[in-house]
């Protein structure tokens, strides 16, 4: 029995059978992994297999919560969706806020587990301890706005959806899966909307109006009390400008990726594209997810020009990065229509950027013509190009079959020289932030078990302004520094991992939050009586077992690096002119922290040690 933090039920949904049935979760395995991330770690270890096609019915799709979800713990609006990656084919996981998660744990739920595929389009409607399947022909082929409209008409207009738009439909491996209609709440990354597709799930719709019980409630305000205003006073430059407000002072970092991670310096572009500059002209609100004082979602609105009509979800940091520094876009209100573009067709922005900047540069190269380009002219700095290229990957038509596959398999395919600028690891587009501006980041970049993700470690803030003495990091470090930094890589990854599984935001480390408030939220929520090593070891042991998970699909240290570009040439000018990130030296020390041997497996005394040793029922 659970005494807070779990409603202890989790959906399994088979669709090939059309049946729902409610299983129990296991407060054994609560305890072991904690939930979101973690939970569905064992969950997807225990039901998928090397050779389980990522787009065939055997591979689940799997959305959980997390005991902080649904709770007075600040910024807990969030949940993880989990399943093999198409555009990586390993472990595939989104953590994405808004407010289903908070939805499905009021209706009675921790999680759901979709399995199999439906014969015609269908969607889930889950609402206060009850769940049916029902048609979703009406709605296949309308994009997400349109989807969220009519599904609140259809259910309940308090209701959330998440849905896939034609980009899922069509089987794109850079598919997001959006929620929270215009706010625009992605999960957005490893292309889980394709997974969605496959199974010809249009959308999950939730609506709940029941309590999420807390072992003590008084603890946790006492807790909120003490660390709100702090963390708003350090959080406030994000309700002020949104995550955009960085890409000023990210650009003289040397942080911010320009020309497809070629060139070195973009000022006056990056002021022209930053937060700063959408609160001056097109900005109209801004977006709280649930259980979150922050309020860092963009509102924005253009209602005359060439980009006209936006209106709703404004572009954060990484797509005001990958749309505008990577493609030489200044052009701010063309950077919110295509943002706008992709969450209504389900694209995950930092991919998509990812590709078309690739494709930028082929095309600058000769290595595609306007011959493979359906006759576009796909130049530096063209916006209306840019919005094109999303619509025909979305569409898999033309040139958007061969980009829509993602940089790796589009370079392979390309061969010759494309391969020395596709900039990816294990086959995950990087996100916008460059390892040359901090070493730590190289490292992460390397083993994160998606693919390159500066999330999944979240190193780079102990770099630039966060400390967290309790991990032995009383000071912020110095970001082209090298001893060392293998072990705070890992450290801080197990960290994130504990993030992801109790659905806290990571935004709240530069809020003043530590570990010790991390063990006392989850405490009061639950009732256990977990210490800071029982903690961090959960951490731990949900890295592994990921890990655990992309070993058996093949995953080892041959995979573990980064693209010469990122190790070989240097930006030449801004803020990391010349620091070159020596990812190996630094993956020697990561391995030996991680007890794992050379070719990057977990030793069977660490696997012991972390209780994976014996295989676990999911």
């Amino acid at each position: 029995m659970f005494k807070g933090g779990y409603q202890g039920k989790v959906l399994w949904v088979d669709l090939g059978q059309r049946k729902i049935e409610t299983r129990e979760l296991d407060p054994g395995l609560a305890r072991k992994y904690i939930g979101g991330s973690g939970i569905g770690a064992r969950l997807l270890y225990d039901l998928t297999g090397a050779d389980t096609d990522p787009l065939g019915p055997d591979n689940p799709l799997i959305f959980l919560t997390g005991p902080c979800a649904g709770t007075r713990v600040p910024t807990s609006g969030r949940h993880q969706v989990v399943a093999k990656s198409p555009l990586t084919g390993i472990w595939g996981e989104s953590d994405i806020g808004g407010t289903w998660g908070k939805q499905l744990k009021e209706a009675g739920f921790d999680g759901v587990v979709v399995t199999g595929e439906a014969e015609r389009p269908v969607y889930i409607w889950i609402a206060d301890g009850q769940a049916e399947i029902r048609d979703a022909g009406h709605l296949w082929g309308k994009d997400t706005y349109e989807v969220d409209v009519l599904l609140r008409e259809e259910t309940d207009s308090n209701a959330t959806v998440h849905a896939i738009g034609p980009a899922g439909e069509n089987l794109v491996p850079l598919a997001s899966i959006m929620s929270d209609g215009k706010h625009g709440r992605a999960a957005g990354r490893c292309g889980l909307g394709a997974v969605m597709g496959a199974k010809k799930l249009k959308a999950l719709v939730a609506r709940g109006t029941g309590p999420v019980a807390t072992a003590d409630p008084d603890k946790i305000s006492e807790m909120v009390a003490a660390i709100a205003g702090p963390a708003r006073e350090g959080l406030k430059g994000f309700s002020s400008f949104g995550t955009g407000g960085g890409v000023i002072g990210i650009e003289q970092l040397g942080d911010l990726p320009i020309k497809n991670w070629y060139q070195g310096k973009w000022e006056e572009g990056a002021q022209r594209i930053s937060g700063q500059r959408m609160a001056e002209t097109i900005l109209t609100g801004r977006y709280f997810c649930a259980g979150c004082f922050i309020g860092c979602g963009r509102e924005v609105k253009i209602s005359e020009g060439p980009y006209a009509p936006v209106e709703g979800a404004g572009p954060e940091y990484e797509t005001l990065a990958m749309f505008g520094a990577m493609a030489l876009i200044d052009n701010l209100e063309a950077i919110a229509r295509a943002n706008e573009v992709c969450n209504r067709l389900g694209l995950d922005t930092i991919s998509t950027g990812g590709v078309v900047c690739f494709a930028m540069e082929a095309y600058e190269k000769g290595i595609l013509s306007k011959e493979d380009t359906d006759g576009l002219e796909i130049r530096w700095g063209d916006p209306d190009v840019l919005v094109q290229l999303i619509d025909r990957i979305a569409s898999r038509q033309g040139i958007g079959v061969l980009l829509g596959q993602g940089v790796k398999k589009a370079a392979e395919e390309l061969g010759g020289l494309a391969l020395e600028f596709a900039i990816h690891t294990k086959g995950l587009e990087f996100p916008a932030h460059d390892p040359r501006a901090h070493n730590s980041q190289a490292v992460s970049y390397a083993t994160s078990n998606r693919g390159a993700c500066h999330l999944q470690s979240f190193s780079h803030m102990f770099e630039k302004s966060c400390t967290m003495p309790e991990l032995g990091y009383p000071e912020v470090m110095d970001r082209f520094g090298i001893e060392g930094r293998g072990r705070m890589a890992a450290v801080m990854q197990d960290l994130m991992c504990l993030f992801d599984s109790l659905k806290m935001c990571k935004f709240m480390v530069a809020g003043g939050i530590k570990v010790h408030h991390l063990v006392d939220f989850l405490n009061a929520v639950t009732g256990w009586d977990f210490d800071q090593e029982e903690l961090m070891r959960a951490g731990e042991r949900i890295f592994n077992l990921k890990r655990l998970y992309n070993v058996r699909c093949g995953v080892s240290r041959k995979d573990d690096t980064l693209p010469d570009r990122i190790l070989v040439h240097r930006r030449g000018a801004g803020g990391a002119a010349t620091n070159l990130p020596p990812v190996h030296e630094m993956l020697s020390q990561y391995y030996e922290h991680r007890g794992w041997d050379e070719m990057g497996v977990p030793r069977p005394d660490k696997l012991a040690e972390l209780g994976l040793d014996e295989p676990e029922a999911g």
